[in-house]
């Protein structure tokens, strides 16, 4: 199929939003696959009208799917969903700050990008996903026939054309206002023209998936049951925006007790080992000059250690040399029930190695956005969990219903 061929990659969308916008905050919420059980009942506490009863559905099997669809259809009977009467897109501004103590503001727009398969070249992923969550959000839109929630893709945005065009709409009131997990978050709704223009200016080359690939993946499955669902709610942010901040995403090992000392001594073939000097901070010492790829390793009642590569990533990317070197020797050595989980504060990797929680802690630097893109332009994949962009889209903030 040509790009001649294809429609617009963006446009804009006739939004379901919540009408009761002075309560946004206790309304919305992040993505349903970060979203843990203890987190998920508290957001099903603050309000029974909490998008998370929709996104992460209560029951077994095929009812929790059928829950959440009686559930949309008794909101939008009580007025508590209605749909805008025009397309429109939708502005987002974030306001939030970093582990590091720095302030950030993210603006992007919420509007419909066209489902297709990414081999058209117009939507560029940069991982692998799995069958299992597909699969459930596949069920869940069969049931709603709807997308509750927004992905999350970059535009190179290199005329600058979208970036003016959100820098002029943010400058009057929002249509709403929220806050999320310390985040302030700001939504513009726009339409006519404008919406047209932004919206043109958004898809003007190639979108970069930053979040969302296996939501995208189920929209295209369900787009080949559902000949309406050709479009799916994406924030589309430029990568010049000064907000746009990539996380390292730092390794937790858990799993059977460690012995660093024939670790430290397998990995000094490939690396300078060097404890951390006391008093220095893990991440400072990321941030220092390396010849290649570094990280800073933590065990339980040990000195931190700092590994930095005696060569360069040969066109490699950092995470990937960490993870084949650093962690999967952690992996194996913490036996059959070893886990990894990830988080982007090195504060809470310490401090769960020290207590105890884990074995160990990789300590790592962030991907910067022109190596994603990069190895999206060259069709390749990242390791899991290589990049945390921040924050999270929220959820809640608009929906996409397909009509039949």
């Amino acid at each position: 199929m040509t790009s001649s061929r294809l429609p617009p990659l963006v446009e804009p969308f006739r939004a379901e939003r919540f009408t009761a916008t002075g309560k946004l905050s206790a309304l919305i919420a992040p993505p349903y696959d970060v979203i843990v059980p203890e987190r998920r009942a508290a957001l099903a506490e603050r309000d029974t009208h909490n998008i998370v009863h929709l996104i992460l559905p209560q029951g077994t099997g095929a009812a929790r799917y059928s829950h959440a669809a009686a559930l949309l259809e008794r909101w939008r009977a009580d007025g508590s969903l209605a749909r805008d009467a025009a397309p429109s897109v939708y502005v987002v501004r974030q306001e939030f700050e970093t582990p590091d103590g720095h302030k950030h503001v993210r603006t992007g727009v919420v509007a419909a990008l066209h489902v297709e398969p990414y081999d058209t070249g117009r939507v560029k992923p940069h991982e692998r996903t799995h069958r299992g969550p597909k699969e459930d959000r596949l069920a869940l839109s069969r049931a709603t026939c709807a997308v509750l929630e927004s992905i999350f893709v970059l535009a190179r945005d290199t005329r600058g054309h979208l970036q003016r065009r959100l820098e002029g709409v943010t400058r009057h009131e929002p249509t709403a206002l929220a806050t999320l997990d310390g985040v302030r978050i700001g939504l513009w709704k726009v339409g006519g023209v404008q919406a047209a223009e932004i919206a043109r200016a958004a898809g003007e080359g190639a979108l970069y998936m930053a979040d969302g690939h296996h939501r995208f993946e189920t929209a295209n499955a369900y787009r080949a049951e559902n000949p309406a669902a050709t479009r799916i709610p994406a924030l589309v942010v430029p990568i010049a925006d000064p907000g746009l901040v990539v996380l390292p995403s730092h390794r937790m090992i858990s799993g059977a007790t460690l012995d660093p000392a024939p670790l430290l001594e397998s990995w000094r073939a490939d690396f300078q080992v060097d404890p951390l000097a006391a008093g220095v901070d893990p991440d400072a010492a990321l941030q220092t000059d390396h010849r290649g790829p570094a990280c800073v390793v933590a065990f339980s009642g040990q000195p931190m250690q700092v590994l930095s590569s005696r060569s360069a990533a040969d066109g490699r990317l950092e995470i990937e040399v960490i993870e084949d070197t650093v962690v999967r020797p952690l992996m194996e050595a913490a036996g059959d029930a070893a886990r990894v989980s990830y988080s982007a504060d090195a504060a809470q990797v310490i401090a769960a190695v020290e207590a105890g929680e884990i074995a160990s802690g990789v300590l790592v630097g962030p991907t910067p956005v022109e190596q994603v893109l990069a190895v999206s332009d060259a069709q390749a994949i990242m390791p899991p969990k290589s990049t945390y962009f921040a924050p999270k889209v929220p959820s809640g903030l608009v929906l996409m219903p397909y009509d039949t």
